[in-house]
């Protein structure tokens, strides 16, 4: 059985680079024969900053956006966040979406695809890492960094990956399968 892997694209801000990003790794994901692979896109869930009365480990859901992120969450084996580095931090609606759901999330790895300027989102990515801990996910090393996305996005916001993102993406997946299959077990 194939392991389920989402692509998350994690900023909403209007004129985001992150669905042309998000569209590229997913198709590349789906290449990758270990994999499944969806596109998420949080900006679809239109989640509020946290409203819920009760604690996430409860899941006891009121919100209809919560239960509708919480079921899309849980299907997956592992997770690849597509990230902005906003004034050196990860986008407030990445913080948002993983505080929302709490064992969704839990004994599954995640990577990164970070994008900004000079730094490729490097800081964002590695602060993220520490996040992500808090509620179980195992974060790898590996990455893919993407600089100056703006100037790999064409006039019809098509992404267009150089051999860098491509072979760090082989790694990343590579990496990614060997947690999610080690992983399931404790899902399990």
């Amino acid at each position: 059985m194939q392991l389920k892997l989402q692509t998350v694209i994690c900023s909403t801000r209007p004129g985001r680079i992150g669905p042309p990003v998000g569209k590229w790794f997913n198709e590349f994901a789906g290449q990758h024969s270990s994999f499944v692979s969806e596109l998420v896109d949080i900006a679809d869930y239109n989640l509020p900053v946290y409203d819920e009365p009760n604690h996430p480990r409860q899941q006891d859901y009121q919100k209809d956006h919560t239960k509708a992120w919480s079921a899309k969450i849980e299907q997956a084996d592992a997770y690849v966040f597509v990230i902005p580095e906003y004034n050196f931090c990860p986008p407030p609606t990445f913080f948002n979406a993983l505080n929302f759901i709490y064992n969704e999330w839990n004994y599954k790895p995640c990577g990164f695809v970070s994008y900004g300027g000079v730094s490729g989102g490097l800081r964002s990515a590695q602060l993220a890492k520490q996040l992500v801990t808090a509620v179980k996910m195992m974060p790898i090393p590996e990455g893919v960094l993407v600089q100056m996305p703006w100037n790999k996005v064409d006039d019809k916001r098509e992404f267009t990956a150089e051999e860098p993102h491509k072979n760090s993406a082989t790694d990343m997946l590579k990496e990614l399968h060997r947690w999610a299959a080690a992983l399931k077990a404790m899902r399990e």
